[in-house]
């Protein structure tokens, strides 16, 4: 019975100490924190820029890697230096990495010449040294389940897999890109699933972001050696690299078609971060060229192909987002490939009345943007949204918003509402007309006119207003005045890249893939990322509340992950800002960049008043920051060495086309 109490204390003591545990991580981040996130202290010891940065897994352990080939660990509790190491590499480090159950005594670093080493810090020796790749190693990854494995990616365009079980210096190539993509292909970030430890996701040059099965391509691997014919091939007979169903592409939408555009104007497209969600079912990207996406692995989306809704009862039953009378009409819903109708006549329920303090804020997002404050009416509708998901006048409203910000990626976001929009409502008017509007400006030129057409017959009494005449005028210029050489994208089909020299072609494996890609879920915007290639993204949060990234402005922001407002940006260097690792279990977190320092930040006490590293005009930094982007690469050195441009106006970030300013209420007025 002794025994039995001691156990009895012991698991209850255990229970109890688990249970703190998990009280503390799943609140250690929230929004008061997050408001009152301030600079703690900067860690001094580099004397180069601080590349990369690591938590040990308990979090009470910090390494660095910087231009200055050394590594540092430090405690950042006590802001003390345990640690510093030449590596012995004789280039940039640009990725450090604890191996997982070594004791916190094996670190790995990736450089830019091209090596990897493994270290022990307890004899502060370098253990092993891999020369295989033949370009810059850009990141590592490790597996809490894989304890003596991990990998590198390199702008080679190789993925390194390595075992230290075994005595080789060797390691094997497990994804080769330039298989797929040709020989000028680099990779350049990697991250493996915490809690699926067989998923590895890649990001490379270009838009496309690939997750691989790594199981599934060992068990390839060895079938094929295992295989009696495995050396006789015939002329027709050719072997896949990778197994059918063994990767996963992922691309925002609007991205492809995009491509050629961003490539004449030399503005270079490439994923420089990807990384989990704690719980394994989101990806966040970080896309060099353009903004930070997040992407579900678990409810796919195919990116959002146009079809034709087809008419509706009448035209004046349901209107707007609202509903006069219980109107029926043909659905329209999502399936794999985008939008399809419905076959049956559906049921359109009456727009449910938002409750009182969803409807403030729904009019005090339309006077935001009666006064042209597109960003803070696009976070209002965004909030509602949150509140009321079934609601098509919120995402009709907040499209409007993003046709008339015109950012990278906003006539996207506001085709994707405006489907959402006619999905709960199939006769909205506006909707149905800013659908045609985004298709025109997304380059779908011969849909815009399709469904213009479609617009007209289904609300006569708008076929000629000036919104109408003024989009008839556009489109049917744009189709007058397509050159013979212009990529002309087939009606709602797949966009299929080719490449034009032997070097850089895409194979039909490539092309396949790609086509296949799957479409994201959020979009955050409001930093830079055009200046370095290793800027991170990373979650905020045990629950991934957060998204936090850096930017070529020296500041790093902080957006809520579910309505994707920008709530937070602080200034974290004096040039760029590359790096943010937040601590496993505390609201704390480490960033670094140009600056030979490591800074750390958390929640300041209220009685600090003053924080100068607060970026107050939010607003201001993001508008400033889209135009940044959309420079020419001389204007953006001249901008860093400190000149003005006087060009550069907000009116035209993102590139956009402005749309014409008769274009009457269907599409100007939220509703």
């Amino acid at each position: 019975s002794v025994l039995f109490a001691v156990v009895r204390v012991a698991f209850v003591c255990l229970m109890q100490e688990r249970g703190a545990l998990g009280f503390e991580r799943h609140y250690h981040v929230t929004d008061p924190f997050i408001r009152r996130l301030g600079l703690e202290a900067e860690l001094q010891g580099h004397s180069g820029c601080v590349n990369c940065l690591e938590w040990n897994e308990k979090g009470d352990l910090l390494a660095s890697g910087s231009d200055d080939q050394h590594t540092i660990v430090w405690d950042p509790l006590h802001h003390k230096k345990l640690l510093s190491m030449h590596t012995g590499h004789t280039a940039n480090i640009f990725s450090v990495k604890f191996l997982p159950h070594s004791g916190d005594r094996i670190l790995i670093t990736g450089a830019a010449d091209s090596k990897v080493h493994v270290h022990d810090l307890t004899v502060k020796e370098t253990i092993h040294m891999f020369g295989d790749h033949t370009n810059r190693v850009k990141r590592i990854a490790t597996a809490p389940m894989w304890p003596n494995t991990f990998w590198s990616a390199a702008e080679d365009g190789l993925i390194r897999q390595y075992d230290l079980r075994e005595n080789s210096k060797r390691s094997e190539v497990l994804i080769d890109l330039t298989e797929y993509c040709g020989q000028l292909v680099e990779a350049k970030c990697l991250t493996v699933n915490p809690q699926d430890n067989n998923y590895l996701a890649v990001g490379a040059s270009g838009p496309f972001v690939r997750l691989y099965d790594i199981r599934m391509i060992h068990n390839h691997r060895k079938s094929m050696k295992q295989s009696p014919s495995a050396g006789v091939h015939t002329f027709c007979d050719r072997q896949k690299p990778l197994p059918d169903g063994a990767a996963q592409y992922y691309v925002a939408g609007h991205l492809p078609v995009k491509l050629p555009d961003y490539n004449n104007r030399l503005r270079v497209l490439v994923a420089t971060y990807v990384t989990f969600s704690p719980d394994g079912t989101e990806l966040l990207v970080n896309m060099g060229g353009e903004q930070v996406y997040l992407f579900d692995l678990t409810y796919k989306q195919r990116p959002y192909t146009f079809l034709l809704p087809k008419k509706c009862h009448t035209s004046g039953e349901v209107q707007n987002g609202k509903t006069s009378t219980n109107g029926v009409s043909n659905g329209i819903h999502l399936h794999s490939n985008g939008f399809r109708l419905s076959e049956g006549r559906a049921h359109v329920s009456p727009q449910v009345e938002l409750p009182p303090y969803l409807e403030r804020i729904k009019q005090q997002a339309n006077e935001a943007f009666a006064c042209q404050l597109w960003t803070q009416a696009i976070q209002l509708y965004s909030k509602a949204v949150q509140k009321a998901p079934n609601n098509a006048m919120l995402y009709g409203n907040r499209a409007a918003a993003y046709m008339k910000r015109k950012w990278d990626g906003d006539h996207y976001d506001a085709l994707r509402d405006c489907l959402k929009a006619i999905s709960l409502n199939p006769c909205h008017l506006k909707a149905h007309f800013r659908l045609a509007r985004c298709l025109f400006e997304l380059k779908y030129v011969a849909e815009a006119l399709e469904c213009l057409d479609d617009f007209k017959g289904k609300f006569p009494e708008q076929a000629h207003s000036s919104a109408c005449d003024a989009l008839d005028r556009d489109i049917n210029a744009a189709l007058f005045s397509k050159s013979d050489n212009a990529e002309d994208k087939k009606g709602g089909g797949p966009i299929r890249l080719r490449a034009t020299g032997r070097k850089d072609s895409i194979s039909e494996d490539e092309m396949v893939l790609r086509e296949r890609s799957y479409d994201y879920k959020f979009r955050y915007c409001g930093h830079c990322n055009t200046t370095t290639d290793i800027k991170e993204a990373n979650f905020f949060g045990s629950n991934a509340q957060y998204i936090v990234s850096g930017s070529d402005d020296g500041s790093f922001f902080i957006w809520e992950k579910e309505t994707t407002n920008l709530v937070r940006v602080l200034q974290g260097d004096e040039s760029i800002v590359n790096c943010l690792q937040p601590h496993p279990s505390y609201c704390f977190l480490a960033t670094s960049g140009i600056d030979p320092v490591v800074r750390l930040w958390n929640p300041r006490p209220e009685s600090e008043t003053l924080n100068g590293r607060v970026v107050v005009d939010m607003e201001g930094a993001s508008q400033a920051n889209q135009r940044r982007m959309n420079a020419d690469p001389l204007e953006v050195m001249l901008l860093n060495m400190g000149y003005r441009i006087t060009g550069l106006t907000s009116g035209g970030a993102g590139g956009s086309d402005d749309e014409d300013s008769s274009e009457g209420q269907v599409q100007c007025r939220p509703s």
